[in-house]
């Protein structure tokens, strides 16, 4: 599991994006935790895959995190599942550790796994 730090002005935003293994059932899903009103997160994946993906490709998924509340902090944990079998352990795991500070000093950009 990989965790990141990373500090946001209130209203910048960070792009994380992150290699799954949709063709094969699973998803990424997101739980914040800590001062959850500091930060939002949003899916800009566009639209689903196009039918002739491979099973088992691999798929590229996006998501913007957007600072909110200055002087805040939260803990945003994103773990690759598959809906039908939710006893399973998770496939992988990214856990973003956001502080949010004051007015924004322009976006960033970012990589996860």
């Amino acid at each position: 599991m990989e965790v990141r730090k990373i500090a946001l002005g209130a209203g910048e935003s960070y792009e994380l994006r992150l290699t799954g293994r949709g063709a094969r059932g699973y998803v990424w899903t997101w739980q914040v935790t800590g001062d959850a009103d500091a930060v939002s997160v949003s899916d800009v994946s566009g639209p689903a895959p196009p039918a002739e993906v491979l099973p088992g490709a691999p798929l590229e998924r996006a998501y913007v995190v957007r600072g909110r509340c200055p002087g805040g902090r939260a803990r945003i944990r994103f773990a690759q599942i598959r809906p039908p079998y939710p006893q399973e352990a998770p496939y992988d795991e990214f856990v973003l550790e956001v502080e949010v500070t004051g007015a924004a000093q322009g976006a960033h950009g970012g990589h996860g796994t």
